[in-house]
């Protein structure tokens, strides 16, 4: 169920974005489609189209499932030497999505226009998305071209998750330092058993409540012991 809603926010934030562009923004101007697929999807990356699944490695997921949202990084051929971006803005079956894109059909003579929702089919043998073919609009049909990609680039940036477990990380290891200092004050000549036992629990439960969440983990229930 969470997987859905986070392709349906997907699919809905491209929406948005297109919707919400100032009035004949996308329409009039010549769009690239390397900028275009950088303002929609929101996944900061430079440089020609068939750069973007390299650049990706380390800094974005990257797989070969669709998701509303993420980046479909083309392969460079030889009519298309730069490679090709586009924006998935549904997914319809699992071998059938719509993406926004631009620069792709010659529209009314022009090049340089934004297309949204169009249809793209996996023609791949295996199903994993490395070929498909692409809507045209002046021809009205998919055709026969078959174009070779490398796969999705999705939003989740790794780098932002990376920071997040190693700041967790390094705050559970001064919490268990800070644990251990109280666990060794306690233990002096006339200090309480129980008083020791309950500072290191004490102190065991908040390192559990911040690796928790951090991982993302609902905390456990605490059950009564008798």
């Amino acid at each position: 169920m969470f997987g859905r809603a986070r392709s349906t926010l997907g699919a809905l934030f491209v929406a948005l974005v297109v919707v919400s562009a100032p009035s004949g923004a996308l329409a009039d101007d010549y769009w690239q489609c390397v900028p275009f697929a950088r303002l929609v999807s929101g996944i900061q990356i430079f440089g020609d189209a068939w750069t973007w699944w390299s650049q990706a490695a380390g800094r974005y997921e990257t797989g070969y499932v669709p998701k509303a949202g993420a980046v479909l990084c083309f392969r460079p051929t030889g009519h298309m030497r730069l490679g090709h971006v586009a924006v998935v803005s549904q997914v319809l079956t699992d071998r059938v999505i719509q993406i926004s894109h631009a620069n792709w059909s010659l529209i009314d003579g022009d090049r340089g226009r934004v297309e949204r929702d169009v249809t793209v089919v996996d023609v791949s043998p295996s199903g994993n998305w490395s070929e498909v073919k692409v809507w045209n609009d002046p021809s009205r049909d998919l055709g026969t071209t078959v174009y070779p990609t490398y796969g999705f680039i999705y939003q989740d940036a790794v780098t932002a998750a990376s920071a997040k477990i190693t700041a967790a990380s390094d705050a559970a290891v001064a919490m268990a330092q800070s644990a251990a200092s109280q666990v060794a004050a306690a233990v002096r000549p006339g200090s309480a058993p129980m008083q020791m036992l309950n500072q290191a629990a004490d102190s065991t439960d908040r390192i559990a409540a911040l690796i928790q969440a951090a991982t993302g983990q609902a905390p456990a229930d605490k059950k009564d012991t008798h």
